[in-house]
């Protein structure tokens, strides 16, 4: 059931990534960089099943914490990652036999691969998000009731802090304001969890599905077919609108990215206009006054030209793109899951209305 990462399972991984990352996440393009430079210094990546995991086994969630649009122009240290592990690890006295993908898109999907390059630890095909999300309290693990302390947020400084908080909101809220102290980004360690914590609550086969979505992009991009029905055989996809930038307002502030991308519909969408607000990752997809897409559901942006997902901080005006639905994992689609990642939580008047019902 084990795998051991390769340069061409990064690549793809890195695709996929950009999919699933909604838009959030961080740019792919350096964490696929130096994964595949560690890969070839002789590091070595295992990805290891769910089922693999014994109940007792510990280990944590490895991702990134800011805004998109600082990613891309402050350049990581390359190890902060892994220690940030190592910062939870001293705190709790011992060593992690395995780590999990914080959130699967975006460069956070990379974010974890890396740290295991360094640690020779494995990684569990699992995550708790099964896309990208602002912020710490919106995954499966905070949702099912796993404990976010202690956690570990470093900088590419050599400075390291440990958490203990009372709830994920409240680790959020103190979290974000380091973050930005640090620079608008840093590597972050949490939660700690234990095997049996994964097979309940996790998202299983994360990075396999990453893994087989830029598969397939790639091989569409070979024989020249289509992007769009490339992913939509891995997932299932729908088209929501076809269109160019007219307006795009993205700023970093309070530790994420905000705003807006506006497009007028191209093609079959001509003389219609689609609004999506942005919050790190693609929320709500408007047409006028009327939701066609909302956030647990994923709203994916791809180049018209290149076929690779758009992130919110690379949107730029006149670009040709197409949108597309996918449907969240069933596990943030729940009610109790809706009360921490559905429309409502960032501040929308309106119900979660489930992508396959919308028109």
């Amino acid at each position: 059931m084990a795998w051991k990462l390769t340069e061409d399972h990064v690549r793809s991984i890195a695709i996929g990534a950009g999919v699933l990352g909604t838009g959030g996440g961080g740019d792919t393009y350096l964490g696929e960089l130096q994964l595949i430079r560690l890969l070839r210094q002789g590091k070595t990546v295992e990805v290891v099943s769910v089922s693999e995991l014994d109940d007792e086994a510990e280990g944590c969630a490895v991702g990134g914490m800011g805004a998109p649009t600082v990613s891309i122009e402050k350049l990581p240290a390359g190890d902060e990652m892994w220690r940030s592990v190592q910062a939870l690890e001293r705190h709790l006295n011992t060593r992690f036999s395995f780590l999990v993908v914080a959130e699967i898109g975006g460069g956070n999907a990379l974010n974890p691969l890396i740290a295991a390059a360094y640690s020779g630890v494995p990684v569990v095909d699992a995550d708790p998000m099964g896309r990208a999300f602002p912020e710490l309290q919106m995954d499966t693990f905070m949702i099912g009731g796993v404990s976010p302390s202690p956690f570990a947020l470093a900088d590419g400084e050599g400075n390291s802090v440990i958490f203990n908080v009372n709830d994920a909101l409240t680790g959020e809220k103190l979290g974000r304001a380091l973050t930005v102290a640090m620079g608008g980004s840093a590597a972050l360690a949490m939660p700690y969890v234990k095997g049996k914590d994964v097979r309940a609550h996790a998202i299983h086969g994360s990075i396999t599905l990453c893994r087989q979505i830029g598969d397939a992009v790639r091989a569409a991009l070979r024989d020249k077919t289509d992007i769009s029905e490339a992913i939509a055989s891995v997932v299932p996809a729908r088209p929501l609108f076809t269109g160019k930038v007219t307006d795009v307002e993205v700023r970093t502030t309070g530790g994420f990215s905000r705003g807006f991308v506006a497009l007028e519909g191209l093609d079959a969408c001509a003389g219609r206009e689609l609004r999506i607000d942005i919050q790190n990752e693609y929320l709500v997809a408007w047409e006028g006054d009327q939701p066609i897409a909302t956030v647990p559901d994923l709203i994916c942006v791809l180049d018209q030209e290149s076929g690779m997902a758009v992130g919110t901080e690379s949107l730029k005006y006149n670009m040709r793109m197409r949108v597309l639905g996918i449907p969240a994992s069933e596990k943030l689609r729940t009610n109790r899951a809706l009360t921490v990642v559905g429309p409502r939580q960032f501040g929308y008047d309106l119900d979660f209305v489930p992508l396959q019902r919308l028109r």
